[in-house]
């Protein structure tokens, strides 16, 4: 593990795989930490790419700000860690609050990103009644602390059926949840209640962009997959059988191949130039 001081904000990291590997963000959601793409990050490491995998502001050992922490914060603090880590582009992936961030990053640093993964995540702007949503939980958890809330969504952040199918993972996802600092949560809550529309970012995009969904998510379902896939023709959809909210927890082995399929033939033949 790493750490660099960004913006004021002391960051927290793992940086696996070869150092001339094509570089690879993966970004958490929440309430998680960086642990969540240790799937993802052995796996592209060992086909020798070099994985980037923050904890971001508020989550997992990075240090916890007040007051809300939007997504261009948090895309802002993403790329002074590039900057520190000498990467010029990446590939920048996120799943959920994540993949919003990822869009964030190519909305405001589109030169740093050389290709992108949306892992079951949604582009339009917060609606009113979910600003409210995002305010009240907010409150309940730096009233109340992250364990009740999260012993209510596990059965939504991974397929209720893997809750008992899959023991271990749903450990280590509850795990994650109730050790997140209440502060961090609530302020990323926050800052992704006043969230921007990314439509119109989507439907610029160039790079090659993977959309990915579990077949059971019931948070950004298959349907929103389909609308960002309607918004970005040339990106490539794939569906994970077998998993909800979180497909790269649920079903490794698959995302993983679809992740490298991805990178081998959509995005290293159009790579030119440094890898930093």
């Amino acid at each position: 593990m790493s750490s660099v001081t960004v913006n004021g904000a002391t960051l927290h990291f793992d940086d696996i795989g070869p150092r001339t590997g094509l570089p690879v963000l993966l970004i958490h959601g929440h309430p998680f930490n960086r642990s969540l793409w240790s799937p993802q990050a052995t796996a592209l490491a060992d086909a020798g790419y070099r994985v980037v995998t923050p904890d971001l502001r508020g989550y997992g050992d990075s240090s916890v700000s007040d007051g809300p922490v939007y997504l261009g914060d948090f895309a802002d603090d993403l790329a002074g860690m590039l900057d520190h880590l000498g990467i010029e582009r990446a590939v920048i992936g996120g799943v959920s609050m994540g993949g919003q961030i990822a869009m964030e990053m190519q909305r405001s640093h589109p030169g740093r990103v050389r290709a992108l993964l949306l892992s079951d995540t949604s582009a339009p702007a917060e609606t009113p009644e979910g600003k409210a949503f995002r305010n009240r939980l907010a409150d309940r958890l730096l009233a109340d602390g992250m364990g009740g809330y999260a012993d209510e969504v596990i059965d939504k952040m991974l397929a209720a059926y893997n809750v008992t199918a899959m023991p271990e993972v749903a450990a280590r996802v509850l795990h994650m949840m109730r050790a997140t600092d209440p502060r961090g949560a609530a302020a990323a809550l926050r800052g992704r209640a006043e969230r921007p529309d990314y439509r119109d970012t989507l439907a610029a995009t160039r790079c090659p962009v993977l959309i990915v969904v579990g077949a059971d998510d019931v948070y950004t379902p298959l349907a929103d997959a389909e609308t960002l896939h309607q918004l970005v023709p040339h990106a490539t959809l794939h569906v994970v059988e077998q998993a909800g909210h979180l497909p790269g927890a649920e079903q490794p082995a698959h995302f993983n191949a679809a992740l490298l399929d991805f990178l081998r033939t959509q995005v290293l033949p159009s790579t030119t130039g440094s890898t930093g």
